[in-house]
């Protein structure tokens, strides 16, 4: 990975359960007649991240059956019941070592945002000390770009299901903020009530 084009990897995190869900893997609902990881995995190609890592877990075998994941490096998380926190240290340590400088991290249950606002987050890689977080009205969101130089700090704080956040609560002044509410929606698919919103 030389090519600048290439130093930002795609990091779709996607092994949740769907415990608000009936235990229905995140990954394997359908919207607009394919499996949510699907969609989610064309929404980074289709912002020019060619290298897309996606973290399984909850039913790893029938995701991997189901969805066409072809030229994805799937990358399994056996602790993905302890959270997203798990996911993404899987995620990024999978990166290690690849030559990707930084990754755009992706969730699978917000097909809301789509390739434009992935897009414009990628764009703001600079180099491997770059933070970039997407915006909505001012309010930090996903996706979320982690230059290299921020991974192994990432991985020493993210637990549970909070990712990222108390290590860019501590860098709130190093993020660049890209306001993307005028070309996605933020919302997640966590409860039954929220199947409304896929297609």
């Amino acid at each position: 990975m030389t090519d600048d084009e290439d130093q930002v990897a795609g990091l779709l995190l996607a092994a949740g359960g769907g415990r608000r869900l009936g235990g229905r893997p995140k990954a394997l609902l359908e919207h607009r007649g394919h499996p949510l990881v699907e969609h989610a995995v064309a929404v980074l190609r289709a912002a020019g991240c060619t290298r897309v890592h996606v973290v399984l877990g909850a039913r790893a075998a029938d995701v991997r059956d189901r969805a066409d994941l072809a030229g994805c490096v799937l990358v399994d998380n056996p602790d993905w019941e302890r959270g997203m926190g798990s996911s993404l240290r899987t995620g990024l340590d999978s990166l290690t070592g690849t030559g990707a400088r930084a990754a755009l991290v992706s969730l699978v249950d917000q097909p809301g945002i789509g390739a434009e606002a992935m897009a414009r987050v990628r764009a703001g890689y600079r180099d491997e000390t770059s933070l970039v977080s997407a915006a909505y009205a001012g309010v930090r969101g996903h996706p979320v770009l982690l230059g290299a130089a921020h991974w192994a700090g990432v991985a020493a704080t993210a637990t549970g299901d909070r990712g990222a956040r108390a290590y860019l609560r501590e860098h709130e002044a190093e993020i660049a903020l890209v306001e993307c509410a005028d070309v996605a929606r933020p919302y997640d698919i966590d409860t039954e009530a929220d199947l409304v919103h896929l297609e």
